[in-house]
């Protein structure tokens, strides 16, 4: 029996004990909301651990990534941008805690008793020694009102050192690892140049779960030539592992990337509103209500997109995903069998 196949199977024995009861779910609107909301939102989420408002604050800590380097390939992801998909993250040419309080300045004029969780999120961010990732992170941890981290990275950017140094930090504070997946399919994740295995992604949640350490998982919908039935057959596989949360994005093509090269080759197909917004609502159905929706569409910034354009209304996506959950009266988990 292989790494992944055991996986799956020890994790399908532990959820089914875990899990609520679909019977449970259904004599409530959903167990975890305090609004309209028919999935487990990370706002929630955060509200209810934390007993207060909460907010990542997306830094640059000018890290590199092993994609880029020639360490396991060149040229990173073909969706990634110049900033390494942190568009929205502070600007590395100031400090960390520069950063950190130019957002924080910002957000306390609306909300001015929040709490703050301190994102790494523009490239690898466990790819540098140890001792460089403990002086960034634990610059951040020192700051006011910071409840906890985290740190988006890569299954194979996590050396065993890295690894229990992650441990120790997870026993200070609220730590969460970002995973980067985007699809299980392998035909795929060669097209958009991931350069790992599914098996070492499998092999990575294994090892952060076992030091009780959180894992999100990111996926893309939408990618290159990939049919609904295979994106469904990520999150299917996803909702058997033993992770706590996901980001749902919607690729989006942006200017100046291999991606955007591709796109202007092939003109292959871009999710219309609706078909993303119905295989949303399709993939919230599979997954276990407890895994927290970290995001459910994409946000890119306007000057740099090329498709799709609809992506410019983030909250009317967010809208319409709230809008077919009730027309089909499901809920995230509606479609797990319980048995």
């Amino acid at each position: 029996m292989n790494s992944i196949t055991y996986f799956l199977f020890y994790d399908i024995l532990i959820f089914r004990k875990k899990n609520k009861k679909e019977s449970d779910i259904m004599n409530h609107s959903f167990p975890y909301s305090d609004s309209n909301k028919r999935y487990h939102t990370l706002d929630y989420f955060y509200k209810h651990k934390f007993a207060s408002k909460v907010f990542k604050v997306s830094l640059n800590a000018g890290f590199t990534c092993p994609n880029i380097d020639g360490t396991v390939g060149k040229g990173g992801c073909i969706y990634c941008s110049k900033l390494g998909s942190g568009d929205y993250a502070g600007n590395k040419e100031k400090d960390l805690v520069t950063q950190f309080e130019e957002i924080k300045q910002m957000l306390l004029k609306k909300w001015p008793h929040s709490k703050y969780i301190g994102y790494f999120q523009s490239n690898t961010n466990t790819y540098a020694p140890v001792p460089v990732l403990k002086e960034k992170y634990e610059t951040i941890l020192k700051l006011e009102d910071v409840v906890g981290l985290n740190i988006a990275t890569r299954p194979d950017a996590i050396s065993e050192e890295c690894l229990n140094y992650l441990e120790e930090l997870s026993q200070k504070t609220y730590l969460t690892i970002e995973l980067g997946l985007q699809t299980i399919h392998e035909k795929t994740s060669q097209r958009i140049n991931r350069c790992h295995t599914l098996e070492c992604f499998v092999d990575m949640v294994k090892k952060l779960r076992e030091k009780k350490i959180n894992v999100v998982v990111h996926i893309i919908n939408g990618l290159p030539y990939e049919t609904k039935q295979d994106m469904l057959e990520t999150v299917s596989f996803l909702n058997r592992l033993d992770i706590q949360g996901i980001k749902i994005h919607m690729l989006h093509i942006i200017k100046n990337t291999a991606l955007a090269q591709w796109y202007q080759k092939e003109k292959f197909h871009v999710l219309t509103k609706e078909e993303y917004v119905d295989i949303v609502c399709d993939q919230l159905e599979l997954l276990r209500p407890e895994i927290v929706i970290h995001r459910i569409t994409g946000d890119p910034k306007i000057d740099d997109l090329i498709e799709p354009t609809w992506l410019i209304k983030k909250f009317g996506v967010l809208n319409e995903i709230d809008k077919e959950l009730v027309k089909r009266n499901t809920f995230q988990g509606k479609k797990i069998n319980y048995e």
